[in-house]
């Protein structure tokens, strides 16, 4: 658990410049008295009313508010925010102008691009005319296969503008999983590039779009995006398909028109990412994603106007919506597409100092490869101006806390954050006025009464339970698509607890109020009948040199369960007996007896999802010889047969 010292306290000053403090100050003249983060939680949760109408006005949201701002609020699903209220989404995100920069873009070392806020207004403007012209309307699907670059962000503000839906996955799926996740929407725009470059390398992805685009029967046109230099080629091999300057060539910019719609009209359309079906088509109001953005951004991140804001993302995670919505508080969007590791790990770090970033979000996975790949940011780079780092996609152990500010930062808020696309947000968070202990997320997100639960339905403190959220916010979904009577809906989240969203982590609240995310709940190992979560083990064996990466599962066996440990090796080392007594001593005196697997295995790769997780359930399925229905969900699908009928796991 967490030492006695935190690992970095914030300073006076900066607790008196966050964005965090001025909020409390405005909560405190309706005549509140806060002594500290924990009672505004509390009242942020206790008057769920007057806490959003205060969000909306302190961070400023151009709309029209309405009367009411809270109806039916004890119903999840069902509550209802803001029922009178009428915003666009792209009008909160464009209301900076000028010549300043509004996103900087590079791919890998092959290109680089600036654009002011002046040319985002003008490239959005051109793309809203031309979807008018192909007879998009409010509620229309736009689908985009996209690396994340700038055209990207327009295309999606151009859409948003408009009212019509926008929903996107990154290049480097394949075909089935692009039809699995854009064929159940019917979208009436399909926006992918000529290709794209990792590693060094150009990609080209000309027939798999010509694929996707003959099954999508509602599409009306094909947009192909310049980024290799080939996007008329490629689009004279597709029907329906035309490149994009082309496309754009008879629009002039003006200025861009906003309809202003309801605060619950669909925004977005995201996919969960699991391996256990087609995915799930989940869909996002354009006003609770806005509120709940922009609380997270200013208050949480603690950002100011003019920051420099950066998030390693494919536009296939829910990251990249939470990163776009930063132009909402004036910030300007770095973006990187592309490996972070090439052409070495230190390219995300030149890319912080070349352009002066100030919040640096990434996740837990990179931090721990730039850890074993030996590299010391600390030493070989700037990073003055990077106040705060932050980590998601999986818990970040607590080797990996102390990492960064031995090897990155010394003073520097790390924020550890965690949600999904679910929420398309976060539960628990940074909080720019707390200090940092070790392995712990600082708190929950304001607005949000989190909790964690035992079976029995009991909260629990400083022991293992569910994550649940006892209260509706603004960012649940509106529902799923295709999901007319909310049955799958409702299934996902509220059928474990009547009323109460069950999330599906494994969680642990501290000492300190903070929290320890412990896994997904449904990937909680149960030997002998104890819950035990998947990240307590990996915090223990990732230390070892000789491991890479784990993956901790449980296996059905003599009626009973049991822990089975996989492990990536580093080159040069072969698992043998000693290793093995020195993994299981490690789990045994690091986590506990009941976390020691009862075997050990070692594989060449791990099978992980396009986002970078590790997908423990796929690999259960395949140990189990049940089939994996949603392989297209794998960045690396072949690693699963590494894991078929393996004569270690037959006694």
């Amino acid at each position: 658990m967490a030492a006695d010292t935190p690992l970095w306290t914030p300073t006076q000053d900066r607790i008196d410049a966050a964005p965090l403090t001025a909020f409390m100050k405005a909560a405190e003249k309706a005549t509140l008295s806060f002594s500290g983060y924990g009672d505004l939680h509390r009242w942020s949760i206790d008057d769920r009313e007057a806490f959003w109408s205060l969000v909306w006005d302190f961070c400023g949201l151009v709309g029209d508010k309405g009367e009411r701002h809270l109806v039916d609020g004890e119903k999840m699903p069902g509550a209802s925010f803001f029922p009178d209220a009428r915003l666009n989404f792209a009008e909160n995100l464009l209301h900076k102008t000028g010549a300043g920069g509004a996103i900087i873009f590079r791919g890998e070392d092959k290109v680089e691009r600036r654009l002011s806020w002046n040319e985002l207004h003008a490239l959005t403007s051109r793309l809203q005319q031309l979807f008018l012209s192909l007879g998009v309307k409010a509620g229309d699907r736009i689908a985009a296969m996209m690396p994340n670059m700038p055209e990207t962000i327009a295309a999606m503000l151009a859409a948003s503008s408009i009212g019509a839906v926008w929903s996107s996955c990154s290049p480097d799926f394949g075909e089935q999983g692009v039809l699995d996740r854009f064929g159940q929407i019917e979208p009436v725009v399909f926006i992918a590039p000529d290709g794209y470059w990792y590693n060094g390398k150009a990609i080209e992805v000309a027939d798999k779009v010509r694929a996707v685009a003959e099954k999508l029967a509602s599409v009306r046109k094909v947009l192909i995006v310049d980024y290799l230099g080939t996007s008329g080629d490629v689009a004279a091999t597709i029907d329906k398909a035309a490149a994009l300057e082309e496309a754009l060539s008879p629009f002039a910019a003006r200025t861009v028109s906003f309809e202003r719609l309801p605060f619950a009209h669909p925004l977005y359309i995201l996919f969960s990412s699991g391996t256990t079906g087609i995915p799930k088509c989940i869909v996002h109001s354009a006003g609770g994603t806005l509120i709940q953005h922009v609380k997270e951004h200013r208050l949480h991140a603690g950002l100011l106007d003019g920051d420099r804001l950066f998030y390693f993302t494919t536009c296939g995670w829910m990251m990249w919506n939470w990163l776009v919505s930063g132009l909402a508080s004036g910030a300007t969007l770095l973006l990187y597409d592309g490996s972070p590791f090439y052409p070495d790990g230190n390219v995300l770090f030149d890319f912080a100092d070349a352009e002066k970033m100030t919040y640096f979000g990434t996740s837990a996975k990179f931090i721990d490869s730039v850890r074993k790949a030996g590299l010391k940011p600390i030493a070989s780079h700037d990073l003055s101006s990077v106040r705060t780092i932050s980590s998601t996609g999986s818990p970040l152990s607590p080797e990996d806390f102390r990492f960064v500010y031995e090897g990155i930062k010394k003073d520097v808020h790390l924020a550890s954050i965690s949600g999904g696309t679910d929420i398309v947000s976060c539960f628990v968070l940074g909080v720019p006025t707390e200090p940092v202990w070790t392995g712990e997320i600082q708190g929950a997100g304001l607005g949000l009464a989190v909790d964690v639960w035992d079976d029995d339905g009991k909260p629990v403190r400083q022991e293992k339970g569910e994550l649940v959220c006892t209260k509706a916010f603004p960012s649940m979904p509106i529902g799923f698509w295709n999901d007319p009577e909310g049955k799958k809906y409702h299934a996902a989240y509220f059928e474990r607890f009547d009323n109460v969203w069950c999330h599906g982590d494994f969680a642990e609240w501290t000492a300190h109020g903070g929290m320890i995310i412990h896994g997904r709940s449904d990937a909680t190992l149960n030997p002998g009948g104890v819950r035990i979560g998947t990240a307590e083990i990996y915090n223990q064996v990732e230390q070892m040199p000789e491991i890479l990466e784990a993956l901790c599962i449980g296996q059905d066996f003599d009626n009973d369960v049991r822990a089975v440990l996989f492990v990536r090796l580093a080159a040069g080392v072969r698992l043998d007996e000693d290793l093995e007594k020195r993994i299981r001593a490690r789990i045994r005196t690091g986590a506990s007896p009941r976390h020691v697997p009862a075997r050990i295995v070692a594989v060449t790769d791990i099978p992980r999802t396009k986002s970078g997780k590790i997908t423990e359930l796929a690999v259960r399925d395949v140990v189990h010889g049940r089939a994996v229905k949603n392989k297209e969900a794998l960045a690396n699908p072949e690693a699963l047969e590494l894991f078929r009928d393996l004569p270690q796991l037959a006694s």
